[in-house]
């Protein structure tokens, strides 16, 4: 996991580089081939919502229930200029709010039935990823997609499986397990049993323990972190990455969704 200092700068520096991607993009009003349901004006209007909201979040400290959102909502400026300076502000006031904070306050998450702490340290992992993903759709608008940074990417593998993948709802299907192994040496199995979902992280040869047939997983899927990192997003296929065994867990995986 990276350290806090490292989590923030992350944020600073993906922000930064999707601002500059919305600026390199043909015009406001172009497609997000990633969100096709949105323009990039949404897009902007999203990733400086999602910094508002958690920077609200964190300023509150322990809770059960988020902030209530302001009435009448702020009205988000138009216009790329004021657009990309709202969205500077967006990412400073999320920031200057985590900063304040530390790594360890409390507060409300959406995640609390998962593996990943309900605090402050939780709530700025994730938004590296935020800004990792949003960015890749910004620069996929202006026709500039650029990979993943390694480290980001790895971070965000782990931290996917734990926020996102993790529960205590039943799987529904057969006991199956899921290895997602990257180029870069580092592998996690997801195991989905009627106990739930849990995520472990594996030695670098991508086996849990000494070999034999109980090691073998159900299905293995292989690519950079960061190719990893867009398909559990939903950015790119599951076909674009090496799969092997029975690839139709990955589909029904895909398409399940846990009551806690």
């Amino acid at each position: 996991m990276l350290e806090f200092p490292a989590l923030l700068q992350l944020i600073d520096e993906r922000s930064a580089a999707f601002r500059a991607a919305v600026a390199a993009a043909p015009g406001l009003d172009s497609q997000v081939p990633t969100c096709p349901e949105w323009t990039l004006s949404d897009l902007v209007e999203h990733l400086g919502g999602v910094h508002r909201f958690w920077a609200a979040v964190v300023a509150a400290g322990p809770a059960d229930v988020p902030p209530a959102a302001p009435e009448p909502a702020p009205a988000v400026p138009r216009g790329l200029g004021a657009l990309l300076a709202w969205s500077a502000e967006s990412t400073g006031l999320l920031l200057g709010a985590l900063r304040e904070a530390g790594p360890d306050r409390a507060c409300w998450t959406w995640w609390g039935a998962s593996a990943s702490p309900q605090d402050s340290g939780a709530v700025a992992r994730h938004q590296v990823q935020e800004a990792l993903v949003h960015t890749y759709d910004a620069q996929t608008t202006a026709g500039q997609p650029e990979p993943l940074p390694a480290a980001a990417a790895l971070d965000g593998v782990d931290e996917f499986l734990a926020t996102c993948c993790t529960t205590t709802s039943a799987w529904p299907y057969e006991p199956a397990t899921v290895d997602y192994r990257t180029t870069e040496g580092r592998s996690w199995r997801l195991v989905l049993s009627a106990d739930g979902a849990r995520a472990e992280r594996l030695p670098a040869s991508g086996t849990a323990g000494a070999g034999g047939d109980a090691d073998v997983p159900t299905v293995a899927a292989l690519g950079t972190a960061g190719e990893l990192v867009l398909v559990l997003y939903g950015r790119l296929p599951v076909d674009s990455l090496k799969v092997d065994g029975d690839s139709r867990v990955l589909d029904l995986l895909q398409a399940w969704e846990p009551e806690d």
